[in-house]
C-alpha cells in the first residue's frame, strides 16, 4: 500500500508525464498590472525624446523610475527582475538631458548696430 501511494504521488508531481524528462520550474514574470504601464512610460519616454524634447523626457523617465521603485518597494516584483530593472530605469533617468530652448530676444535686442547706434544699411 505504501509504494502504490508513493508511486502515486511521484506521478501526481510529475504531471502523469510517462517520460523521464523534467520540465524546467516556470519562470517568474513581471506582472502584466505593472508590465503594460510601464511598457507605456518608456515608449512615452522614446516619443519625446524622438521629438527633442529632452525636458519632457527627463520628467517622463523619473515618473517611470518613481513608479518602478514603488513597486519594487512594495515586493510586487520578483527577485529576478529587481536589479535589471532597477539599474534600467536609473540608467535611462540620468542619461537624458534636459535642455530648455533659448529664450526669446526682447524685441529691438536682436538686431546689428553699425558704429553710430543705427541699424546696418542705414
Amino acid at each position: 500500500m505504501r509504494r502504490a501511494l508513493a508511486l502515486f504521488v511521484v506521478l501526481a508531481l510529475a504531471g502523469c508525464g510517462g517520460t523521464a524528462r523534467h520540465a524546467a520550474p516556470p519562470q517568474p514574470k513581471l506582472p502584466r498590472v505593472l508590465a503594460q504601464p510601464w511598457k507605456q512610460q518608456a515608449d512615452s519616454v522614446a516619443a519625446a525624446l524622438a521629438a527633442g524634447d529632452g525636458c519632457a523626457a527627463q520628467r517622463l523617465a523619473t515618473a517611470l523610475r518613481t513608479s518602478v521603485i514603488a513597486a519594487v518597494n512594495a515586493r510586487r516584483v520578483p527577485q529576478r527582475f529587481l536589479d535589471p530593472l532597477t539599474s534600467g530605469v536609473n540608467e535611462l533617468a540620468s542619461q537624458i538631458t534636459c535642455t530648455p530652448p533659448p529664450a526669446p530676444t526682447p524685441p529691438g535686442h536682436g538686431h546689428k548696430k553699425g558704429k553710430h547706434g543705427k541699424g546696418e544699411g542705414d
